[in-house]
């Protein structure tokens, strides 16, 4: 179940449909610019379709990946313990974290059939300049309800974090590493992530 939940926020980063306007025009135009350029993409692309995992990953790397901060949500998936971590171990933890939700997006990505997304709500996060929008896919079978927190970083808005029926993916992967750090430190946590990682490709 979890498997599917987080595959379904995986999809709504690149499914973020046309909706009522959220609290700042540049949030809207960067909702507008995912949907239209991933979607149409995703739908029309016949290798996309037929599961071409190259051409998913350029996907998604060049349309959606611009629009995640990977330093934020790498620094809170890790926790306490990324205030001790090197420069080159936050930068590798950074490269084998994005790696990996670069494949969950890509894998919820070649599912793209005809799925919707319906903006319901958006809320201003309060004392920072963070927003959570909430929104439903909606398809076959019931709704599931995700919501996304963006923060504006540099006149740009990001996406730092997704919540799934309750669940924050940065809060499920923190409790995962956690398990890892204690095991192993920040060392053993990006072995770990790099070996995933590895798998996936075979």
């Amino acid at each position: 179940m979890l498997k599917q939940l987080i595959s379904a926020a995986s999809l709504v980063l690149g499914l973020l449909a046309a909706a009522p306007a959220l609290a700042d025009a540049g949030a809207e135009t960067l909702v507008r610019q995912i949907s239209t350029e991933v979607i149409d993409t995703a739908k029309a692309d016949k290798a996309i379709q037929a599961g071409d995992l190259n051409r998913i990953l350029a996907l998604v790397e060049g349309k959606v990946m611009p629009h995640v901060n990977f330093e934020v949500m790498t620094r809170s998936a890790v926790g306490v313990q990324w205030r001790s971590a090197t420069p080159e171990q936050r930068t590798k933890l950074q490269t084998e974290f994005k790696t990996l939700l670069v494949r969950v997006y890509s894998g919820a990505l070649a599912q793209v059939k005809d799925q919707t997304v319906e903006v319901t709500k958006t809320l201003p996060v309060s004392g920072s300049a963070q927003l959570v929008v909430q929104t439903e896919v909606r398809g076959k079978g019931e709704p599931i309800k995700l919501d996304y927190r963006l923060d504006k970083m540099a006149d740009a808005w990001k996406i730092i974090d997704v919540n799934v029926g309750g669940l924050w993916l940065v809060q499920n992967y923190r409790s995962q590493f956690a398990q890892e750090l204690t095991k192993g430190g920040i060392d053993g946590l990006i072995h770990t992530l790099a070996e995933r990682n590895k798998a996936a490709k075979s």
